[in-house]
């Protein structure tokens, strides 16, 4: 009996993450869905990004709560209810003998979804490691490195605050010299982007970090560009992707970093506590792993896993999550929530003294934007914008940045953005009368 039942379960996980489609159309709303699917597949992406029947069904696909409006989705995203009965599932499997279940049974489809992550980020499986969020993934390359007293490290002031301290403590503890820009925001130029950092670059340098998308802002930064400029002078590259993956529509090997971390839970919308950590094959050996495995030195990748015991439901779950990404396309996914920010952003900027921190050239932004009004102190328009009407975003105040972050999603319509809109024009009108 307990032969058949796991095998059952393993044959069950081996599928998970491919039936997103006949659980979801066999739903109570799943002919339209599938109604829906037929006649969008038929639109280029930038077409199908202001079908607004189409995107109404991808919000039903989600439980956002009715009372609050959510705009600040950078933190971190909502996950779909298939993902959410997914994660479910697999947590009573384990709940019914973990020991036996979850290092048996559920966590054998770890594999499978580290397949799964490897496909969509167009790398190889032996590259990739399941994480809990990017700091731990971006913090194993920072304390991994074998850098000594004097090595230089350039990276920016906009960077993630997580980031930066784990930089500055191996500056503390091991003497690194640490070499900053100041990137303006937004900034609409490659070749000025590069050069603030190649003007950084000394003969000290080992290491740049790099920002894919500037979390305060959605500055997009030329990932490629400046990892080919650091590669000429033997200068390795880290990348923080927490907001570009299943943001943007790109590969890992594409940007030709040598590490990479990114949050599952942010817009690949799987569970909470989900990352990636990403490290190229022959560079796995010299990286020191946060948590201990048996051979430190070894180049599995899995030694970067051996953390004990961690949430196997939550990891089984990305490939549900996996499925929705594809489901909706990545492309299709990508234009859809630069269409979103731009047709708020548009609507702002009719307010006069509208500021942005953010661009809306499409090449330097997407989903993530910033605004302010001069005179008008962001905090206060932020605060009335939840207590008034009930719309969650976030103030941003950080180096030469101060304005309020606006982060729309799939499950957001135009016509919530037009309440957003409206209720910024009446405090303002409010503040300065």
């Amino acid at each position: 009996m307990k032969t058949n039942r796991r095998k059952f379960l393993t044959s069950s996980l081996a599928a998970a993450g491919t039936l997103a489609f006949s659980s979801i159309f066999k739903s109570s709303y799943g002919k339209e869905a599938e109604e829906a699917f037929n006649r969008i597949s038929l639109l280029p992406p930038g077409t199908a990004a202001r079908d607004e029947d189409f995107w109404y069904w991808v919000q039903q696909s989600f439980t956002a709560s009715p009372n609050v409006m959510n705009l600040n989705n950078g933190g971190v995203c909502p996950q779909p209810k298939v993902v959410q009965d997914a994660f479910e599932t697999y947590n009573r499997i384990s709940n019914e003998g973990p020991a036996y279940y979850m290092w048996q049974v559920v966590g054998e489809g770890r594999e499978i979804v580290r397949k799964s992550l490897a496909d969509l980020a167009g790398c190889s499986p032996e590259e990739i490691a399941i994480q809990r969020n990017t700091t731990e993934a971006l913090e194993t390359i920072i304390f991994g490195l074998d850098l000594k007293k004097g090595d230089e490290v350039v990276l920016t002031k906009q960077d993630y605050p997580n980031m930066i301290n784990a930089w500055k403590q191996r500056e503390k503890r091991d003497g690194i010299v640490l070499r900053w820009i100041n990137l303006p925001q937004p900034i609409e130029d490659d070749d000025q982007i590069v050069k603030l950092y190649v003007d950084a670059f000394t003969s000290k340098t080992k290491i740049i970090e790099i920002m894919h998308m500037i979390n305060w802002t959605g500055q997009i930064l030329p990932a490629k560009k400046l990892a080919r400029e650091a590669h000429k002078r033997g200068i390795e590259v880290l990348l923080d992707s927490a907001h570009t993956f299943a943001h943007i529509d790109f590969n890992i090997p594409d940007t030709e970093c040598d590490y990479f971390g990114t949050s599952l839970h942010k817009w690949l919308y799987a569970p909470f506590g989900t990352g990636v950590l990403y490290v190229k094959k022959e560079k796995i050996t010299k990286v020191w792993p946060l948590t201990a495995p048996s051979d430190p030195k070894s180049d599995n990748i899995r030694k970067f896993e051996a953390m004990g015991t961690r949430s196997f439901p939550a990891e089984l779950a990305i490939g549900k999550a996996i499925d929705f990404h594809y489901m909706i396309g990545s492309k299709r996914k990508e234009e859809r929530l630069r269409y979103l920010k731009n047709y708020w952003m548009e609507r702002i900027n009719e307010i006069p003294g509208a500021k942005f921190f953010t661009s809306f050239k499409p090449e330097y932004a997407c989903g993530l934007g910033n605004f302010a009004i001069e005179g008008i102190d962001p905090a206060d328009i932020q605060k009335d914008l939840f207590n008034k009407h009930k719309i969650y975003t976030i103030t941003i105040k950080w180096e030469n940045i101060n304005g309020i972050r606006v982060t729309p999603n799939l499950y957001t319509t135009t016509r919530n953005l037009d309440t957003f809109v409206n209720a910024v024009k009446s405090i303002v009108k409010d503040k300065v009368s």
